[in-house]
């Protein structure tokens, strides 16, 4: 009998380590690993390396309700373990594709954000990069007959295999990280690009946004007088399709857009941070695993999702440059030989801005619609 218990006990030890064996192994190559092609920092510029990090030897981890440790970096930025597990701050390039397909093979950049998450003091701050900027894109101008300057929001499409001007592994999203590294001195870890299909399954997948409108949004034009461009002023509910419309309307310019894109993301957030849909993310990313390019992994999207329930809404900050650093201006396209829209800014006073955005000095809560050289931000309410 006494042998039999010893053989039981050991046939249950050997089951628990080859159990605990495969969910370590699952939590490596499924929970950790990104789902998609993840940033070849080699690609960027030696002085421009995005922020990467990796645990200093020399530090140990921390001890229960210690202060966070530091982690060492190529470019020297201190990371430390916060909220939720996760090394802070994170950079995140956000993209929204005008493409209407299911796939990535084409589609212009139509919304270019850079996000930086504090998971230590927990603050989310999002600078908006203009899609009209003129910008210097690596890797294209072989395939343009030398022409290696093109507006900002190209950089995506030239990246991704609809065209494929450029071997880097991202694609699309990695061409336009490089691009904003070169001409800006961004940092960025990862990556997450929607198209617009998914963008409205989302929306609708949880029941649709609250906004409320200080003014009334009108993108009617001599050509398309629908209702469905008029956005009265006051309170709205947006299913996927409208929320869309809304954030595309550009009738006043680009920098009123913006403004219209920062209240559908403030609301989109305010709804994924909803007890009632909090339970459900999960199951919410399974769904749309495969139609969002993205470099982050299952753990860190569900760090993020834990970092929201904890990030005051004054430390949701949307960021945009000071309107009046830019000019409007007309620039040759060679490709499509003619004058092309674009903007005139002294790209060295957008480089001194991202480095403060970088380093988690700019923007501020209390300069929130302030107008002035600070620059601009708004918060979510």
């Amino acid at each position: 009998m006494a042998k039999l218990e010893k053989f039981v006990t050991a046939l249950l030890t050997l089951m628990l380590v080859i159990m605990t064996a495969f969910l370590l192994w699952i939590y490596q190559k499924v929970w950790r690993q990104p789902l998609g092609p993840s940033l070849d920092n080699s690609l960027a510029t030696p002085l421009q390396l995005p922020a990467t990090w990796t645990p200093d030897p020399a530090l140990s981890a921390p001890e229960a309700d210690s202060v966070p440790y530091a982690l060492s970096t190529p470019e020297n930025v201190t990371r430390a373990i916060g909220n939720c597990g996760a090394a802070s701050p994170m950079y995140i390039l956000v993209i929204g594709s005008d493409a209407r397909g299911e796939n990535y093979l084409y589609g212009l950049a139509d919304v270019i954000r850079l996000v930086r998450v504090d998971f230590v003091n927990p603050k989310v701050t999002v600078l908006e990069f203009p899609r009209d900027l003129w910008v210097e894109i690596p890797d294209i101008a072989d395939n343009l007959n030398g022409q290696d300057h093109e507006k900002l929001n190209q950089a995506y499409l030239y990246g991704n295999p609809g065209f494929g001007y450029s071997n880097d592994p991202a694609g699309g999203p990695g061409l336009l990280a490089r691009t904003l590294m070169l001409n800006f001195g961004t940092q960025i870890d990862h990556y997450a690009a929607v198209n617009m299909r998914t963008f409205e399954k989302i929306v609708n997948a949880v029941g649709g946004i609250d906004i409320t409108l200080p003014e009334t949004v009108d993108g009617r034009t001599a050509d398309d007088t629908s209702q469905r461009l008029l956005f009265p002023r006051g309170d709205h509910h947006l299913n996927g399709t409208q929320a869309l419309t809304l954030a595309r309307i550009r009738i006043e310019g680009g920098f009123s857009r913006a403004d219209n894109q920062n209240r559908v993301l403030c609301a989109l957030r305010d709804k994924l941070t909803n007890p009632e849909v909090v339970t459900n993310i999960p199951a919410l990313i399974q769904s749309f695993k495969g139609a969002v390019q993205t470099s982050l992994s299952p753990e860190q999207l569900s760090q993020l999702a834990c970092i929201s329930t904890q990030v005051e809404p004054q430390n949701i900050l949307l960021a945009s440059f000071p309107q009046e650093l830019f000019e409007q201006d007309r620039v040759y396209d060679p490709v499509f030989k003619k004058s092309v829209f674009a903007w005139k800014v002294d790209h060295e006073i957008l480089r001194d801005y991202v480095q403060q955005f970088n380093n988690g000095n700019w923007p501020h809560a209390a300069i929130a619609n302030s107008g002035t050289q600070e620059g601009e931000s708004t918060f979510c309410r």
